[in-house]
Order: C-alpha cells, then structure tokens, then sequence
C-alpha cells in the first residue's frame, strides 16, 4: 500500500506538537519531582562547592519526612537573611535569659528565598554544638563530612529541643554558616526537597 507524503505544513504542525510535549513534560518534571539547584554559597563545603549544581527530588518530600543526615533544599523562616530569632532576645548573639544557645523557635512565617543544609536534628530532639559538632540527645555525631568550626560563639551552644515537626539545619561548613542556629527550626511544610545528586562540574559528579 503506498503512504501519501505528508505535507509541508501537516510536518511543521507535527514538529510545533512535539516540541510543545517535550517542554511541557520537562516543565511538568523540573516542577513536580526533580529541580536543578545552583549552591550560591560556601556555607555547605566541603561537600558542596560554590557555583555546584544539585539535583533535588520534590516528589519523594510527598512520601516520607526528612532523615538526620539528609541534604534539603527549602524554604527558611522570614528575617533569616538578618538571623532574626522568632523569640526576642535568644540565639547565640542575642542578650537574654538564653544566650548561648542555638535559636529555638523560628519566626512564624516562611521567607520565599531557597536555602540548602544538612538535617542535624528532627521533632523532640534535644541539640546542642560542641566545637562545631552536634550533640544530638547526648550523642556527639559521626560529622567526618564538616569543615571545622573554629573558635567562633556559635561553635559551641547549649542544648535545645526541635519542635514537633520541625528540623534543626545547618550548613556543613560550621564555622561560615547562617543556619538554625541563629533563625531557629524549619517547619516541616517549608522543604522543598532532598538534594539527592550533584551534575555540575564534570569532576563533581555523583550521588551526595
């Protein structure tokens, strides 16, 4: 059976559909279960390098909660860029009754900025710092993977306890890192998702 030629047009037509799927598709994927990241910072080094992409998986943040250890991308809490603690006068730079520990309870409302850090808490654990390290329900934590704090007030804070459904972040490099240290836990309705690879560089390639 011969097949009749398509048209000039009939082709065109076909090619504007195809093209409209393939960008639809990929809108569909980078919104709804992978994102590319760009890390602006050097707050997550040495694990993440400034300028670094990340792939970061939304649609697993639907299927479980987040896990001591775990790399995420969310939403932190409004007035972090200035370290704004949700109580007045706490956090390791405020003056008041609990100076000296890490921020317990962040503003109210969410900031529509990214951040990305590391788990280092979850609901009802008790967390404190020790040069850099955490102290998580009494347990000094296994944190090969951080650069060293230094001697900085916010390397050594007493103890505190993460809300019900909030995680307490911080940044892997903990001597130059604004995290919930200073603006408190994040809610659990501000992750956006776990960072679960690196694409870029070349030399970075692989899962995290």
């Amino acid at each position: 059976m011969r097949v009749k030629p398509k048209s000039t047009s009939g082709s065109l037509l076909e090619l504007v559909f195809i093209v409209a799927v393939a960008l639809g598709l990929a809108l569909g994927i980078q919104a709804f279960i992978v994102k590319p990241y760009r890390i602006p910072s050097g707050s997550m080094e040495p694990t993440l390098a400034v300028g670094e992409r990340v792939l970061v998986n939304r649609i697993g943040n639907n299927f479980g909660d987040p896990s001591v250890g775990d790399i995420l991308v969310f939403h932190p809490p409004k007035g972090a860029d200035t370290n704004e603690c949700g109580i007045p006068g706490q956090g390791p730079f405020y003056d008041g009754p609990q100076s000296g520990r890490p921020c317990s309870r962040s503003t109210p409302t969410r900031s529509d900025q990214n951040f990305i850090k590391r788990v280092v808490g979850g609901p009802g654990d008790r967390v404190a710092i020790r040069d850099g390290h955490v102290i998580r329900n009494g347990v000094r934590q296994k944190e090969s993977f951080i650069a060293a704090c230094g001697e900085g007030a916010d390397c050594n804070l007493g103890t505190i306890t993460v809300p019900k459904d909030q995680y307490f972040m911080m940044g892997d490099n903990r001597g130059a890192s604004d995290d919930s240290r200073y603006w408190g836990p994040i809610k659990r309705d501000w992750v956006i998702g776990g960072a679960f690879a690196s694409y870029w560089p070349p030399k970075r390639i692989g899962p995290l």
